[in-house]
């Protein structure tokens, strides 16, 4: 299974968020650049970011961060939060990372993601992020009346080939992930499923592998110690 530990950016900091309230904000660093090679030296090889900034006001507010991460290499890189043009899917491709993440825009402009996911193929993953089981968009601040896992079957009808898919109500919360939901999503044939938001022990992290769940990103478990990342990448990592 592939690890991504998680870099969320806002003002430049790297932060995590308490179930996506922008006013439960932890700090974790000034530098991203030296988070991600933190990351990279614990033998990281996959990195997941987040513009927080660009998920709330529908423009990336982050780029010359994600920049400069991407400038000094060594980890292949999913970045997202406010992607909603295909020249801001360019520019960032452009700079190395290797998959943008769609996500208010494939729910407001399906047609947008399904025309994007047939021209860049697995450089286009969409992020399903899901509160009481319904898409919620914009920073997580407002619902769809679209269930996460049908979208999730909608997605991969038209050509998506990744789904990262947050339980809200887990994110930063350390409690568990929902297994429940990733062994249901994993009957979704022909789709590759990362799995975001509460993961926070190994075990979790051997479930999700043994039902087939293709990455898995770790956020604040890795922030405050209760997951070690070398110690994930030992036993449940891959290339």
């Amino acid at each position: 299974m592939q690890i991504f530990p998680a870099i969320d950016l806002r003002g430049g900091q790297v932060v995590r968020l308490y179930q996506g309230d922008y006013d439960k904000e932890t700090v974790y660093g000034q530098d991203p650049c030296a988070a991600a090679g933190a990351f990279l030296a614990a033998g990281a090889r996959y990195l997941h970011v987040v513009d927080l900034d660009g998920a709330r006001g529908g423009a990336p507010a982050n780029f010359d961060s994600i920049a400069a991460i991407a400038k000094q290499g060594g980890l292949y890189m999913e970045v997202g939060g406010g992607i909603r043009t295909e020249d801001r899917i360019r520019q960032y491709l452009d700079l190395g990372v290797g998959r943008c993440i769609l996500g208010t825009a494939a729910v407001k402009d399906f047609d947008f993601t399904a025309r994007m996911a047939q021209k860049y193929g697995g450089q286009i993953a969409v992020g399903v992020d899901a509160r009481d089981g319904f898409v919620a968009v914009n920073g997580w601040k407002e619902l769809s009346r679209e269930r996460g896992v049908d979208f999730c079957r909608r997605l991969r009808d038209a050509g998506v080939q990744t789904v990262i898919y947050t339980d809200i109500s887990r994110d930063g919360a350390e409690s568990g992930t929902n297994l429940a939901l990733y062994r249901e999503l994993a009957e979704i044939r022909g789709l590759d499923v990362t799995a975001s938001g509460g993961v926070s022990s190994i075990e979790e992290l051997r479930e999700l592998q043994a039902i087939g769940t293709r990455a898995a990103i770790l956020g604040k478990a890795l922030y405050t110690g209760r997951l070690d990342l070398s110690a994930v990448i030992r036993e449940v990592g891959s290339c």
